[in-house]
């Protein structure tokens, strides 16, 4: 079916929407992609809808020739199955809940593990019904605190999310690479460029984890590449290599020293260079062990409170720090909370004053840079007051170690010895997790094995975004007259321009547009006729960003040809009126 701009339900804008923060938002609303209905909640227009629909297509044809089997799960869910694994309350307030006119607790599904897991209990008992592989397509809810960026993190969207059962966990390794080689395959047709990256688990629980990120200085995202090996991780999976542990048996013993006015890291590194200077070299940030007081915030409500230590020349990256303790959230530690703990002077917090054996009692966990033997100045938990050469091991041990400080360009790669990290930014397109049995126990998903034995079957978990893979691909193709899509995904193959008055031309255009329809060809014709000027066709056709424009126009009657426009490239060709669909048939099926 051809589709007419002369009656398409679509109208271009010629100004940005203003809430509109990264390019493919403000393109797909100005070329009549996507409308917004509500703050992360948007409308799909049929132009939208086509390339959704494709890109949806494209998942499903791969997840079908690896195996797996379509379903659907309502979006509206009970409460018990979520109880079960903890979930509704580990959701905080991140899910949508509702209930019925009799009281019943429901939520609108954010994910569907629990239904998964059910479906295969209630079907499925023996190792002879393994492995299995069932997916699904199907809009999720989830209540963003700040949808931002369109279609990049919404509170509707569509996902892909698909599941493997096993009976063990050499069954869940096939498995796992079977979704990741299709995967691959999926993202090559998708037609942007992305990177594979180690990831956390996070809320999914589960082992290996990797996450598909389509390269983009908007992400949300950041990850690391090692320059030397093929290393890969998301910042928050991202594991410091420790320096080895040293020798203290002639360090000095740790001395307390006068410092006044020195709460900050600065103005205490000027301080020690004036009043304690070192002869090999000056004291630097690095020489000091920061103490960083946070509260955790439980999905069950209760508060926690958590000292970090690590090295003054870096920060604590929020981030990173929640992907180690998710669903946990993570808030700095404020004046109100501070006077619970009176062994805590601020700015001058050390580790005599924390622990979980201490008087605060309050949890301290290091960066793993804090290793045996190393030399430390910190705070004397007196006001105006240091301690010199403290060092972990002998003068304190922590409770253990987390990875919350910030990485950068230049630091070691945790994979090899000669590679350092460099930082790049992507927007996650899909993410992988061996589940294992988390979901499985907490549901009671048995079979018997080979021997009669009941055994817990273990599972994977694979999702995808096709809705934010529409904004990631106009993302990574957009130029600055708009949209640019690649063919695979595109809402036509060719966008045919009658860009004149007289009935020739529109004679002509039309013959072209229904043959390349009869030849499978998909059809987006502006047929627009009256006051609307070629310009602005011609300016509709660049934004809208199908891959190939064909012009018929004042060249027909002069020389008998029309133009074909590479959108990407913006290569023309003049091709003879007889000729042209033949032409544009090779051009799109090459």
């Amino acid at each position: 079916m051809i589709l007419r701009m002369s009656s398409l339900f679509v109208r271009t804008l010629r100004d940005d929407p203003a809430d509109a923060e990264v390019p493919s938002h403000k393109l797909l609303v100005r070329a009549g992609y996507i409308r917004r209905a509500a703050p992360g909640i948007y409308t799909w227009l049929p132009l939208g809808l086509r390339v959704l629909r494709r890109v949806e297509q494209i998942i499903r044809d791969e997840m079908d020739a690896m195996g797996a089997q379509e379903l659907s799960f309502p979006a509206l869910l009970p409460k018990e199955p979520y109880e079960a694994t903890n979930r509704w309350t580990e959701y905080g307030d991140g899910i949508f809940r509702l209930q019925d006119r009799k009281g019943a607790d429901y939520l609108l599904g954010p994910t569907h593990e629990e239904m998964f897991t059910l479906v295969v209990k209630d079907l499925y008992s023996s190792y002879k019904d393994l492995p299995l592989s069932i997916y699904q397509i199907q809009t999720k809810y989830r209540d963003e605190a700040r949808p931002r960026a369109g279609l990049l993190r919404g509170r509707e969207f569509v996902m892909k999310d698909s599941y493997s059962f096993d009976v063990d966990d050499a069954g869940l390794d096939a498995s796992y690479q079977a979704h990741r080689d299709a995967y691959i395959r999926i993202f090559d047709k998708l037609g942007f460029e992305y990177v594979i990256v180690k990831a956390t688990s996070g809320a999914m629980g589960g082992s290996r984890s990797e996450e598909f990120l389509a390269r983009a200085e908007v992400g949300e995202d950041t990850y690391v590449r090692c320059t030397h090996c093929d290393y890969a991780a998301n910042v928050e999976a991202v594991q410091v290599r420790p320096p080895a542990a040293v020798s203290f048996a002639e360090a000095p013993a740790a001395h307390a020293e006068a410092t006044p006015a020195t709460p900050t890291i600065e103005t205490l590194v000027d301080h020690l260079n004036e009043a304690f200077p070192r002869e090999d070299r000056r004291w630097v940030a690095g020489d000091t062990l920061k103490n960083v007081l946070v509260v955790l915030k439980h999905p069950d409500g209760t508060r926690e409170p958590l000292a970090i230590g690590l090295p003054g020349d870096r920060e604590v990256d929020q981030k990173r720090l929640e992907g180690q303790l998710e669903p946990i959230e993570v808030e700095a530690m404020d004046e109100a909370e501070l006077r619970k703990y009176p062994a805590l002077v601020k700015g001058y917090i050390g580790p005599a004053a924390l622990g979980e054996q201490s008087a605060s009692g309050i949890r301290y966990l290091v960066d793993p840079r804090v290793v045996e033997g190393t030399r430390w100045v910190t705070g004397a938990n007196v006001d105006g007051s240091h301690v010199l050469d403290l060092v972990a091991g002998r003068d304190f041990t922590p409770d253990g170690t987390i990875e919350a400080a910030e990485v950068r360009d230049g630091d070691g790669c945790p994979n090899c010895a000669d590679g350092v990290l460099e930082s790049a930014r992507g927007i996650e397109m899909g993410h992988i997790f061996q589940l294992g049995r988390k979901y499985a126990d907490a549901l009671d998903l048995k079979v018997l094995d080979e021997n009669g034995k009941l055994v817990t079957v273990t599972m994977g978990s694979y999702g995808i975004g096709p809705s934010r893979a529409v904004a990631a691909i106009a993302e990574g193709t957009l130029d600055d007259a708009g949209l640019c899509w690649p063919r695979e995904v595109s809402p036509a193959d060719v966008h045919v321009v009658a860009a004149g008055k007289d009935d020739a031309v529109f004679a002509a255009a039309d013959r072209i547009a229904h043959e390349l329809d009869a030849a499978g060809i998909a059809v987006l014709y502006d047929d627009r006729a009256g006051k609307i000027s070629p310009g602005v066709k011609f300016k509709d056709a660049e934004l809208i960003g199908v891959p190939t424009i064909v012009v018929v126009g004042r060249s027909l009657a002069e020389s008998g040809t029309v133009e074909i426009k590479d959108r990407r490239t913006g290569e023309r060709e003049d091709v003879a009126a007889d000729a042209v669909v033949d032409r544009l048939v090779r051009l799109v099926r090459a």
